[in-house]
């Protein structure tokens, strides 16, 4: 009886309020681990890779090194653009090295296989590289973030804009994957509903050496725009032959990319990059905001910031503050508390995380400048439009993921 009195007085005093918040301020393991599983030697490494690293170190240290109290480890490996490579080193990262929340991801069938396994293991996953409508679609996870874009952003609002500028014919150069399938598939669906007609398709491997042959029969379809649904080094190399091929004769046709990363414009060079309209998550020089963090990543890295440089050091920072305000690193918690924000940063504008776990924030339609209007050395593009969030992304009624409700 007398402890049970004791107990009662110790509630009326607030102590039990105060085990109750020791209990939840809680970290596993006393300390946050993230992983960046990123290309770091292959197609995709320039835009990710040690630069997407970087970002997440940046984030961390400005965040203090610690939340809760405790440390931050930060964690890199290459997944070498190879599924099985990629859940591999995130099995492993998970149930050993005790990760918990694995970003980047650049590589949809990569980011897809972790995801996969960050549902089964109960960790967060966000990938800030990785595009496939998949990761929010029938492979959508309670712990899974897509973070930056997707390929549903980036082929219809590019094909949405071409379409009205009057690009009635359109040929695709397709990566043949899924990601490269899943851009051609939603451009495709844009283009014929507003009337437009695709007029030829050919596909090619990642990380095709010549593309000589496909432009052949491009040119022998003489469309009004001309698509590169692919990345990385495999969009550069396709510009690279256009020019060189002479696929393109007084502007026409129009050069669309679904996937271009500042430093491929840099490299590539504005004589034979100019004129190609794409959707973007970020562009370095769209304010000050952007300017400030890209000039600190410049004087780390050398090269101004690609989107998912960005978007590493955005998704680090908001998933710390989570765990901050949710006084754990438990993931569902997080999760919870990454749900219930709304996010502006530089790289997030009017955004907020969707049940199906697509982050909805303002995109960019751009063009890449011409010679005559760029005036220093990464003066490169020019934003034509604010794309908001919500007509930018794909429209939750036609979800098929299953934790949304209908």
């Amino acid at each position: 009886m007398k402890l049970a009195k004791l107990f009662a007085a110790l509630a009326s005093t607030g102590f039990a309020s105060f085990c109750h918040a020791q209990a939840t301020n809680t970290v596993s393991d006393d300390v946050v681990k993230i992983g960046v599983l990123t290309d770091m030697s292959g197609v995709y490494s320039a835009g990710a890779g040690k630069g997407s690293v970087t970002s997440v170190q940046m984030a961390v240290q400005d965040f203090g090194g610690k939340v809760l109290g405790k440390p931050v480890e930060v964690l890199s490996a290459d997944h070498l653009n190879k599924a099985d490579t990629g859940a591999s080193k995130a099995r492993e990262w998970f149930d050993i090295g005790k990760v918990d929340m694995v970003i980047d991801l650049a590589n949809s069938a990569v980011a897809v296989a972790v995801q996969k396994m960050g549902a089964e293991k109960k960790r967060v996953t966000i990938s800030t590289a990785g595009g496939t409508v998949a990761l929010t679609q029938q492979e959508c996870s309670p712990y899974g973030v897509s973070y930056a874009y997707d390929t549903y952003a980036l082929a219809t609002a590019a094909a949405n804009a071409l379409v009205k500028e009057g690009g009635n014919n359109w040929f695709f150069l397709t990566a043949d994957y899924n990601f490269g399938h899943t851009l051609e598939k939603d451009a495709r669906a844009i283009v014929e509903k507003l009337g437009g007609k695709v007029v030829g398709s050919v596909k090619h491997p990642l990380n095709a050496s010549d593309f000589s042959s496909f432009m052949v029969t491009a040119q022998t379809a003489k469309p009004d725009v001309m698509v590169f649904a692919n990345a990385g080094a495999d969009f550069s190399n396709a510009v690279r032959s256009a020019r060189e091929f002479g696929l393109v004769k007084n502007g026409k046709p129009t050069i669309a990319g679904m996937v271009v990363l500042i430093t491929e414009v840099k490299a590539l060079g504005l004589e034979a990059a100019q004129g190609v309209n794409y959707t973007d998550p970020f562009y370095w020089d769209y304010d000050k905001e952007t300017r400030d963090w890209s000039q600190r990543f410049y004087k780390l890295n050398n090269t101004m910031p690609t989107f998912a440089h960005a978007a590493n050091y955005s998704a680090t920072m908001q998933y710390l503050k989570a765990i901050e305000a949710a006084g754990t690193d438990n993931p569902d918690a997080v999760m919870k508390q990454l749900r219930a924000t709304k996010f502006k940063d530089f790289f997030l504008r009017n955004a907020h995380l969707r049940e199906d776990g697509r982050m909805i924030r303002d995109m960019y339609l751009a063009e890449i400048k011409k010679p005559s209007e760029s005036k220093s050395e990464w003066d490169l593009v020019k934003i034509k439009r604010v794309i908001p969030g919500e007509e930018a992304f794909m429209p939750l009624a036609q979800s098929t993921c299953p934790l949304v409700k209908k």
